[in-house]
């Protein structure tokens, strides 16, 4: 089977995304398909990998948009299935069709919302709020390409059972269409990092007397990290964060942290090479994610299986991943107060740590890449009528 993979986002920039279709990637040559990526990219020609890597340089958002869907064009007529990592499907799912071949969307958001909330057409409404209200003309001229793109494709896989119903109750797709597979992590497990977390504080140079919070997302409004922000105030001052990831919020947040007085708290890495990743992880004495929304975080899954206890929000896919009170703690979103009693409650008891971390690994199984990627592969060859 031929399979033309697209991304939004691609190693080494940080994403979930660009965890993702490489993992896929590679499995799927495992099996013995030929793959091919089409992904926007700050690297001209990513390599290193089994497959070859189609990239599309940065710039204005519809000049990018339009090079990948005259390039998913061409590409398409020589592949038996596109399989489509992007909220925004639209024109790749388009170029699909145009090209006579099946599409399968990977249902990482609504987009719709996604795309509402960064225009501010929806005065900052959760997503949960945002499926059972009605907006103005542009909210539904959004819905309803969405509904199309949807429409136009063969199959849609869920990353969780939150979207799903999202996809089936709110916008009436077929039930059967629309395919629950987990996001997979596929990285270093918990015995491969050799370093303790003594260790990896001290190659990463990091204070030895601090205790140290992270948190890793790209940072968009609905990340939340104003929120931890003023959670870590209430923390004593030994408690310091570290947040890797870059975005829009990068400067307004940390403003804030000077605001608040926390500059020598709150340090911002920006995007920290992936490879340093897991050391951040085995650093830290907790993981937050403290968003407002989350389809189905890689970060987690990541976190999860290093072996670093979690508190995050209790929202939309995140209690798929962390069990609140037995592999974590979730706590409600725009709540810095509950935030900052999860976290020193973590924090404070090693025993509760050492408890998250055994039930998390033992849970981690679920989101294994020899449990999900098989999914995947069968709902390919179902679209490409294999």
């Amino acid at each position: 089977m031929r399979i033309l993979i697209t991304s939004p986002v691609f190693p080494p920039d940080l994403g979930g995304p660009s965890v993702y279709v490489p993992s896929v990637g590679a499995y799927l040559v495992e099996q013995g398909h030929d793959v091919k990526v089409v992904a926007f990219c700050s690297e001209d020609r990513p390599e290193g990998y089994p497959f070859p890597v189609v990239a599309i340089p940065r710039g204005p958002l519809p000049v990018r948009y339009l090079k990948a869907f005259f390039r998913v064009w061409r590409e398409a007529r020589g592949y038996d299935v596109v399989y489509v990592n992007e909220h925004l499907a639209l024109l790749h799912v388009l170029a699909a069709r145009l090209a006579g071949k099946p599409a399968v969307i990977r249902m990482m958001v609504d987009g719709a919302w996604e795309i509402s909330h960064r225009k501010g057409w929806i005065d900052g409404d959760d997503i949960v709020t945002f499926e059972t209200k009605e907006y103005g003309w542009q909210v539904k001229l959004t819905r309803f390409l969405q509904r199309r793109w949807w429409a136009w494709c063969s199959r849609i896989v869920a990353v969780s059972e939150f979207l799903r119903q999202i996809a089936v109750q709110r916008y009436g797709v077929d039930g059967d269409k629309v395919v629950r597979v987990f996001n997979a992590y596929h990285g270093p497990r918990v015995d491969d990092v050799a370093a303790t977390p003594e260790e990896a504080r001290r190659e990463l140079e990091l204070d030895p007397g601090k205790r140290y919070l992270l948190t890793i997302c790209r940072l968009m409004v609905w990340k939340g990290v104003d929120g931890i922000l003023r959670a870590l105030r209430e923390l004593p001052e030994d408690v310091e964060l570290l947040v890797a990831g870059d975005g829009p919020e990068e400067e307004a947040w940390k403003a804030l942290a000077r605001e608040l007085g926390l500059e020598g708290r709150a340090h911002f890495l920006g995007n920290v090479p992936y490879a340093r990743i897991p050391l951040l992880i085995r650093a830290a004495g907790c993981f937050v994610l403290n968003s407002e929304y989350e389809g189905l975080s890689h970060t987690l899954l990541e976190v999860q299986a290093l072996g670093t206890p979690i508190v995050c929000t209790g929202v939309c896919g995140n209690p798929e991943v962390v069990e609140d009170g037995a592999t974590g703690l979730l706590v409600p979103p725009r709540d810095p107060g509950a935030l900052a009693e999860a976290l020193r409650r973590v924090l404070g008891d090693a025993d509760l740590r050492e408890r998250f971390v055994q039930a998390g690994l033992e849970r981690s199984v679920q989101f294994t890449r020899e449990a999900t990627f098989p999914l995947v592969e069968g709902v390919l060859k179902t679209a490409a009528g294999r």
